[in-house]
């Protein structure tokens, strides 16, 4: 196959290293495959594929001015120049987070023109991202969601689209796209090389790696963006015992990001919490890093694919933290075990202001509403309250906001006998080397390069079967509305 994949950028990250596992799987098994990039691959030489830059494909900040028959134009033009041809297949990734206003009428222009194009949302800009959903409805859709809908989600037998998950994958049944043209695609997980540095550092050290560390470290291995809860490990780095520290591996990039991570910071050192953040920066030895883990962490509220429930067990760590059963219930079917997790971490609502986090939420649902043109029904708050509040008076810390959590963690560091009050006082965890070694097999067997690489071809040839018939349907944009924004699904971290 002549397969061309199309991203914004290839900067380090979720959807880049998704492409590179891609190419790798592909090019394994013979396929011509190009990237097309709106920037060139950080760092060069990054994939095992050729890369053609069509700059009008960046971030729409970013991008050189040009409209989607232009952009068409030119993505044909560089996918025809790598492959000596045109491809057989586009695979495109995030085409309708609104990160780019003219790749949905240019895609469209493709399918129009009778390509088969695969379409591969990580992210959706319904779930969460109202400031990229306002400015897609305002210029590709004139205010119009079904049109909008049009652009972003049509429906046509050459159309398919791939989800990382059975979530997403039921959300857009719901909305209208047939199972004949849906699949789930899981990604790939990797972490060949640190297994081996890992291996390495045991045998010469006999401890697992952490030689010359005089602590149990829990390690967080993210980028402390808001949805990661970065309050979350400082709560549990409040109630560490003498020989424990808790550490992340990265600061947030995004500008925006970083007054709420400074505030997290500066609130670790005013506390004495023990806590290392950004502990990667700079760092060359990812494996090493790992190396000196007693465990690895997630308190994430919010994930589109989760490796963080995978790759743990690649090199031999327990896994610590937050569950996300609307995430995690794909991996539990394929036999992983994440029993030693938690869904909530309650504490006692007394601590807070019970009428100010009502208004919060009242707040957040209202603006919610607002931003995507939803109707409130007269319950939404009510039902966002149950899903943060238990019947014994506790609140989930996950679904609190930054103010909220930082008034929990000073009540904590305040007062010893707060302790009493809370279920646990270290983050549950089931690190026997049986568990271990049981979902590192199920990891193997389910989610490497070689199980990808089958599923992925299996749907390419799929989407080659199909005809290629006029665009006369879509799926209906507000049905996906009225999922992501269930008054259950809100998490104050994300507004």
């Amino acid at each position: 196959m002549r397969i061309a994949i199309v991203h914004f950028h290839l900067q380090t990250g979720g959807v880049t290293r998704v492409i590179q596992h891609a190419c790798a799987a592909l090019a394994s098994a013979g396929h011509s495959v190009v990237v097309l990039s709106g920037e060139p691959p950080q760092p060069p030489g990054s994939l095992a594929a050729r890369v053609e830059v069509v700059s009008a494909l960046g971030y729409e900040e970013r991008r050189p001015p040009m409209g989607a028959s232009a952009l068409q134009q030119a993505m044909e033009q560089a996918a025809a120049r790598a492959l000596g041809g045109p491809p057989d297949l586009w695979h495109i990734h995030n085409h309708c987070l609104g990160k780019n206003l003219a790749l949905p009428e240019a895609l469209r222009r493709l399918a129009e023109a009778g390509h088969r194009l695969l379409l591969q949302p990580h992210d959706f800009a319904e779930d969460g991202r109202p400031a990229l959903y306002q400015r897609m409805l305002e210029t590709i859709g004139a205010q119009d969601g079904a049109r909008l809908s049009a652009f972003l989600y049509p429906v046509a037998p050459q159309i398919h689209y791939a989800t990382l998950n059975q979530r997403d994958y039921r959300f857009l049944a719901a909305a209208g796209v047939p199972s004949t043209q849906l699949h789930r695609l899981p990604n790939a997980v990797s972490f060949a090389g640190e297994q081996d540095r890992l291996n390495s550092k045991r045998t010469r050290s006999g401890r697992s790696g952490r030689a010359g560390i005089d602590h149990r470290r829990w390690l967080y291995p993210t980028r402390a963006i808001r949805r990661k809860n970065l309050g979350e490990l400082l709560f549990w780095a409040a109630l560490a015992g003498p020989d424990e520290r808790f550490a992340t591996t990265l600061a947030p990039q995004n500008p925006t990001e970083q007054p709420i991570y400074q505030r997290w910071v500066a609130l670790a050192q005013e506390l004495a919490l023990p806590v290392d953040l950004a502990l990667g920066a700079g760092n060359s030895d990812f494996g090493a890093l790992l190396a000196s883990s007693h465990a690895l962490m997630t308190t994430s509220v919010a994930e589109g694919f989760g490796l963080a429930f995978l790759e743990p067990w690649l090199i031999g760590r327990p896994l610590a933290g937050r569950d996300l059963p609307e995430i995690t219930a794909d991996f539990r079917a394929d036999g992983l075990d994440l029993s030693g997790l938690y869904q909530r971490l309650p504490v006692p609502l007394d601590w807070l202001d019970a009428a100010a986090l009502r208004r919060r939420l009242d707040q957040a649902l209202a603006a919610a509403a607002s931003a995507y043109g939803r109707e409130r029904e007269a319950d939404d708050l009510q039902r966002a309250w149950h899903a943060a509040v238990d019947e014994d008076g506790r609140v989930d810390f996950g679904r609190l906001d930054e103010d909220a959590q930082t008034q929990v963690l000073r009540h904590v560091c305040a007062d010893p006998a707060a302790n009493s009050a809370l279920d646990a006082t270290s983050p549950p965890l089931t690190a026997d080397a049986e568990l271990i070694a049981r979902n590192q097999a199920v990891v193997e067997r389910e989610y490497l390069i070689d199980g990808y690489r089958l599923r992925l071809e299996a749907i390419y040839q799929s989407l080659l079967n199909a005809p290629a018939t006029p665009l006369r349907d879509q799926a209906d944009g507000q049905a996906l509305i009225a999922r992501f924004q269930a008054p259950e699904r809100l998490h104050l971290l994300r507004t």
